[in-house]
């Protein structure tokens, strides 16, 4: 009973989170190697695109976790590691994309595309009010449609 208690659990240890974080990467000190981790969070793998590097396998991905933590261990802040990897390659390694004015038509696309989806649903709601309403009846129609209407 004990075997399979300790099978039950062993399996279920493995269905948690696979960090790819290798023993030969983790910072001796807790407080950098946490940094690393944020860090490391927030830039995309290159190769596999929607992983950041910390849960990726791939070999770009851990050169990129060992560049983080040399250099964070040089004394360089979160934000300069960040700036650094972006000015090496680009923008597209953030995983959320830094709100600057050449990206205000990325972030303000789905705004604009709401708008004119509601403003075009408006347009063909009135046009259609106005074609169900039709012009109304002179006199001579509205006595024949009585004398028809009569029995």
């Amino acid at each position: 009973m004990n075997r399979l208690l300790l099978a039950f659990f062993l399996f279920l240890a493995t269905l948690g989170p696979a960090f790819a974080v290798n023993p030969d990467e983790v910072l001796p000190d807790p407080a950098f190697e946490a940094r690393a981790r944020a860090i490391s969070a927030e830039l995309r793998c290159m190769v596999c695109q929607n992983q950041s590097i910390d849960d990726s396998n791939a070999e770009l991905a851990k050169d990129l976790r060992v560049l983080v933590r040399e250099r964070l261990a040089n004394g360089d802040s979160d934000e300069a590691v960040i700036d650094y990897v972006v000015s090496r390659y680009g923008e597209f390694v953030l995983l959320k994309p830094r709100l600057e004015t050449k990206t205000m038509i990325l972030w303000g696309m789905p705004i604009l595309l709401l708008f004119i989806g509601a403003m075009t649903l408006l347009v063909a709601a009135l046009k259609r009010s106005r074609q169900s309403r039709g012009t109304p009846l002179s006199d001579d129609e509205k006595e024949k449609l009585k004398k028809l209407l009569q029995p």
